[in-house]
């Protein structure tokens, strides 16, 4: 990295280290979703009152209601009748990772770019843990598709500071900081959100790939995800021997086996991609 880039890492990890760095807040929505979620005495109508105020996050729950993966005997025409083919903790889930989408927006048209293209491939990896966590018991489908779409979560406020601080940067420079930064910076933001025991180590850990387990957990789960977004794509990580990487195994997926090639599970992951694609 350079001396411009290691300065950038340096002032961000100071940052970090003195509680200076500025954390992307989750939209109230979102919060009074969780609430509503947490609290045994709330009722699926308490859920849908939320949901309500909020017509763009309503119709798009109505649309994933209606979707394949949800694909019931009637078709759902309100809100009401999503919120119950969902579930709750589904819908409260679906909706966090929603409402996120708001938050990956900048100024600059640089960084602007750099934000949507991170939330798109987030919406990728999330479809794709969608799948991978119906083949597991104990892998909730909704948390997963949030596990996805908070991996790169870190990358905000790195892509944040380099807009604040006007910093002139070249492509190459700012993917090796972002990718360097952002599983530190997630794992802080989500114990911010105070988010579920689970999910706060996936930003960190689902770029570990010597870690070791009994069991799938969450961070597995999107380190495969992620690793089989990449293929077509000239990232580094495709110059791994992925046959190391015992998350493979854990999940039972094949890691020389390209997922694109499998007709039916490249229909299941569109399908989920595009629940999360308004």
């Amino acid at each position: 990295m350079s001396d411009l880039g290691q300065q950038i890492k340096q002032d961000i990890l100071n940052a970090i280290e003195n509680d200076s760095i500025v954390l992307p807040t989750l939209p109230e929505i979102a919060l009074d979703v969780r609430e509503i979620t947490e609290n045994e005495d709330s009722s699926l109508f308490d859920l849908i009152e939320v949901i309500n105020k909020d017509t763009a996050l309503s119709a798009r729950l109505l649309k994933v209601s209606n979707s394949p993966l949800f694909r019931g005997a009637n078709e759902i025409t309100n809100l009401n009748m999503a919120v119950n083919r969902l579930g709750m903790q589904y819908t409260s889930n679906l909706a966090t990772g929603l409402v996120m989408e708001q938050m990956f927006q900048a100024t600059s048209e640089m960084i602007d770019t750099r934000m949507r293209a991170t939330w798109q491939r987030s919406t990728e990896v999330a479809g794709i843990c969608n799948v991978l966590a119906r083949q597991h018991s104990h892998l909730a489908a909704g948390q997963a598709t949030l596990a996805g779409l908070i991996y790169a979560i870190g990358a905000l406020p790195v892509l944040k500071y380099v807009e604040d601080h006007d910093v002139q940067i070249n492509s190459v420079m700012l993917d090796n900081l972002v990718d360097e930064l952002q599983p530190i910076v997630g794992e802080k933001i989500l114990e911010k959100w105070d988010f579920p025991a689970e999910l706060r180590p996936v930003p960190k850990e689902c770029v570990n790939f010597m870690r070791t387990g009994d069991k799938p957990d969450y961070a597995d789960l999107v380190m495969v995800a992620m690793l089989q977004n990449y293929i077509g794509s000239e990232h580094h990580y495709l110059e791994m021997d992925w046959s190391h990487i015992s998350a493979f195994k854990r999940m039972g997926v094949d890691p020389h086996i390209d997922p694109n090639e499998d007709e039916d599970l490249t229909a299941q992951m569109e399908a989920a991609m595009s629940l999360l694609n308004g």
